[in-house]
């Protein structure tokens, strides 16, 4: 049976940040890319973390996770680019479980909730909380087409707007499926939640 496998999107530049954020510990000493990467890999068959050329910290930290690294040449020209080169580079899946490298408050049930819709037939999957999608987003090979074919900064928003019914929803009590890094306040607004939680 073809795999599930995730793709982590962590070619960004964290402008906003002033730094690379995915290399920023979370309380116990785990670099963001990491504790993303780890849940990923955890919840699909295979997972493939997504960056940008010459990023020798990034492959360091994650060296020993069993998951796959692929350089993305043209990641700046937007999350899309990033997203297509991954379809492109795991093409032989049955799905695709997208995950971005700065959400680590995912709750690990929630990436495999929504790897398990996949595996049970789902064409698109997502998680809700509170109402709101969240991510990560699951898309099963009938989107390689369309997936493969992406360029931008908008990854897959239009296709999922436009492809919003054939969406299984995934009602979950993580509010960590909606909480982005992008700025140090929100790290600072991150660690009380890890430290609770033990992570």
């Amino acid at each position: 049976m073809a795999p599930i496998v995730g793709l982590l999107l962590a070619a960004g530049r964290s402008r906003r940040f002033g730094a690379d954020k995915l290399l920023h510990p979370l309380p116990g000493g785990e670099p963001i890319v990491v504790a993303s990467a780890r849940s990923l890999r955890a919840a699909t068959d295979r997972a493939l973390v997504l960056i940008r050329p010459q990023q020798p910290a990034l492959r360091t930290v994650l060296q020993g996770l069993d998951i796959d690294l692929a350089e993305v040449a043209d990641a700046d020209a937007g999350m899309g680019v990033t997203l297509a080169s991954g379809v492109r580079a795991a093409e032989a899946a049955a799905g695709w479980v997208v995950a971005l490298a700065d959400m680590p408050r995912v709750h690990p049930d929630t990436l495999r909730h929504v790897a398990t819709a996949l595996r049970e037939g789902a064409s698109l999957a997502a998680p809700f909380h509170g109402g709101r999608r969240g991510h990560p987003v699951g898309f099963a090979r009938r989107w390689y087409a369309a997936l493969s074919a992406l360029d931008g900064d908008e990854g897959a928003r239009r296709l999922l707007q436009a492809h919003g019914d054939a969406i299984t929803r995934i009602d979950v009590n993580d509010p960590g499926c909606l909480f982005d890094v992008d700025t140090p306040d929100d790290l600072r607004g991150l660690m009380p939640a890890f430290r609770d939680d033990g992570r």
